[in-house]
């Protein structure tokens, strides 16, 4: 077995796990309105138990009908009439292999619906909501009453999850929720016993501890979500929460699930790929040196061979997985049985999962796998009659429809100019997006696994019909925008693309046009790479298609970095090395550069090859990805699949 560690069985409390494998408690919005289980949820949770993994900790689950519910949709446990759906999805998980965890939630400040009551430790808002909301985003500060009332809901929603047959419950005392606001001094501002001291901070969570046990005795497995630091400058970080993972071991919990961040923070708890891998394991290891009982290490662990690391060099005695696990259900099984190169990466993008689907009150989704959300609805059938297929381009788009449609039982030739992977090779060159990479290669592998016929050349109409298709799938791709700016076709004028491919080197001086993703990218990567880098935009950076841990992570990185960013100039001219510029007023500035570097988005590649290919009595011809429109991954790899469905 590659990974022994991560196979070998393990315990937390009395609960025996077949493997090291958790799925951490992430919120699909899959649930009905008012709490309880959906058939939706049901088909979702049994095709991610049949992965394999040892324990399935399903979703964060409100505790009461007062101020608890978090998001739309939200599973909950708030009342015996929850119980018969929760008792079915738990059989439901227990059935496949796995054991069946649940986790409390109460969230405080942080309510994403909106809705009042909203009620936390002292009246600080979620900045975020407030922005949406106004005034009505700060929180009614929470009496002594009402805080026992919250505790008695917590003991009252660990003994439903019990009489449910779950085999394990977590409180959720982590990523800025109740629990949390009255942790950290950045949220809790009272004066009485809850606030103050350290000893006061943890109080909530000690007596809904204490008043859990008193409810199901001290056998029953029961655990703690903490975040190592929420991050926040005046908030608290690994020191006082080794403390709290003391207190929690000394009253009975049996094992300490480490995180990080808050709502604020965001980049923290669900880390972008500019964020380095395996974020938050160096406080599970601090945690893990302080207490006797397991700990559970999370964070972008996204692939098998870091998970094993982690338990190896004894920083966790569990691996928590999220995000991974809506990329490839299967992640668990694949591990297991050597074929690590066939697990489908999680590439942090945060726009499948949460930017366009959970932000917008929808059930979340994957840009790298289109199943998720849509067990039993949409899935890879056997094709009625067996066609020839071409796939004209190589990238996301092109290898996703080849995998899709030879996976049907079609016969597919793929034709590619340049090796395979399209603009995911440009756009995994920097450090901040190797996590491409890991994506590029798993399709590259499959196309050789599947049997793809690859063709090294650029197709032609004239290919395509002497080859006898039946149908064709057209993802030849974008290509950069060129405004019709004075200039812009000058010998020192160079595209972002080329300076990622390598086909093109900057100067020392660079100006780099443009204010989306790539420019940021660009300007970013040649800075790191020693160069001097001015960003220069009209509008404000990053306003459009950049999902919300993107547009802050790379701003905090821009601050650190020696790039000189000038935004609100629309440019005018590029000519020997000088970029003129003009502000709304008519105000003319110049930047001096050696390399001038466009990165001012994409435009869709116009040719005849579609039309000339329809001309071709009953033949079907798609066309898919940037070709149409351009986009991001999950528009790639969401349309190649339905299109190879269609075949």
């Amino acid at each position: 077995m590659k990974y022994p560690k991560l196979f070998a069985p393990g315990r937390i409390g009395s609960l025996t796990l077949p493997n090291r494998v958790v799925k951490a408690p992430t919120s699909t919005a899959m649930s009905n309105m008012d709490g309880t289980v959906s058939d939706r949820l049901i088909r979702h949770y049994r095709e991610v138990a049949r992965g394999g993994t040892g324990l399935i900790i399903a979703e964060y689950a409100f505790v009461d009908n007062i101020a608890s519910k978090s998001a739309h949709c939200q599973l909950g446990i708030c009342s015996d009439e929850h119980i018969p759906g929760l008792a079915l999805l738990a059989a439901t998980i227990k059935e496949q292999g796995a054991r069946a965890g649940i986790q409390l939630e109460h969230c405080g400040r942080q309510k994403f619906l909106g809705t009042p009551p909203i009620k936390s430790a002292s009246a600080v808002p979620w900045l975020a909501l407030k922005a949406r909301s106004g005034d009505k985003a700060i929180p009614e500060v929470l009496s002594i009453e009402e805080i026992e009332q919250i505790v008695e809901a917590f003991g009252d929603s660990v003994k439903r999850a019990v009489m449910a047959d779950f085999d394990l419950v977590e409180i959720h005392g982590a990523h800025g929720y109740l629990i949390t606001n009255f942790l950290s001094p950045h949220t809790n501002k009272r004066t009485d016993r809850y606030g103050g001291t350290l000893e006061n901070r943890m109080r909530l969570l000690s007596e809904i501890i204490q008043n859990a046990r008193g409810k199901v005795g001290r056998e029953f497995p029961l655990t703690v979500r903490l975040s190592g630091s929420d991050y926040e400058p005046d908030g608290f970080g690994v020191d006082e929460t080794i403390e709290v993972a003391k207190m929690c071991e000394k009253l009975g919990l049996d094992a300490i699930h480490v995180s990080g961040g808050d709502h604020h923070q965001m980049i923290h708890q669900v880390s972008p790929m500019s964020i380095p891998r395996m974020h938050n394991v160096w406080a599970a290891e601090a945690v893990r040196k302080a207490v006797g009982i397991p700990v559970i290490a999370s964070g972008s662990i996204t692939l098998p061979e870091f998970a094993e690391a982690i338990l190896v060099e004894g920083k966790g005695d569990f691996i928590s997985l999220g995000r991974p696990l809506w990329a490839d259900p299967e992640w668990t099984n694949k591990a297991r049985d050597g074929r690590q190169e066939d697990i489908r990466p999680c590439i942090r993008c945060n726009d499948g999962c949460l930017d366009r689907t959970f932000f917008h009150f929808q059930a979340v989704g994957c840009s790298v796998n289109p199943e998720i959300g849509r067990e039993g609805d949409l899935q890879i059938t056997p094709a009625l009659q067996r066609k020839k297929v071409a796939v004209v381009g190589g990238g996301p788009a092109g290898m996703e429809a080849a995998r899709v449609a030879t996976l049907r039982g079609h016969s597919v030739t793929l034709f590619e100019k340049r090796s395979l992977g399209g603009v995911l090779f440009e756009g995994s060159v920097a450090d901040f997006k190797s996590d491409l990479g890991f994506y590029s290669e798993y399709l590259a592998t499959q196309m050789k696994k599947l049997g793809v016929e690859i063709v090294s050349k650029e197709a032609k109409a004239d290919d395509i019909k002497t080859g006898q298709f039946d149908a064709v799938v057209v993802a030849t791709g974008g290509k950069s925008a060129m405004p019709a700016i004075p200039g812009l076709n000058g010998p020192e004028v160079l595209d972002a693309i080329n300076i990622f491919n390598g086909q093109a080197k900057a100067g020392k001086q660079v100006v780099v046009l443009g204010g989306g993703e790539t420019a940021v990218e660009v300007a970013l990567y040649l800075e790191q790479a020693g160069h001097h880098v001015t960003l220069l935009h009209r509008r404000e950076l990053m306003a459009r298609d950049c999902t919300i841990t993107d547009k802050i992570s790379y701003s905090e990185m821009l601050a650190r970095s020696a790039v000189k960013v000038v935004t609100g100039l629309q440019v005018t001219e590029v000519k020997k090395g000088r970029v003129t510029a003009t502000d709304k007023h008519g105000k003319t500035s110049y930047f001096e550069a050696d390399s001038v570097i466009t990165a001012l988005g994409y435009v869709p590649v116009k040719d005849e090859l579609a039309d000339q290919l329809r001309a071709k009595s009953g033949m079907m011809v798609f066309e898919i990805g940037d070709r149409v429109r351009t986009g991001k991954v999950y528009d790639a790899v969401h349309a190649a699949y339905r299109a190879a469905c269609q075949i």
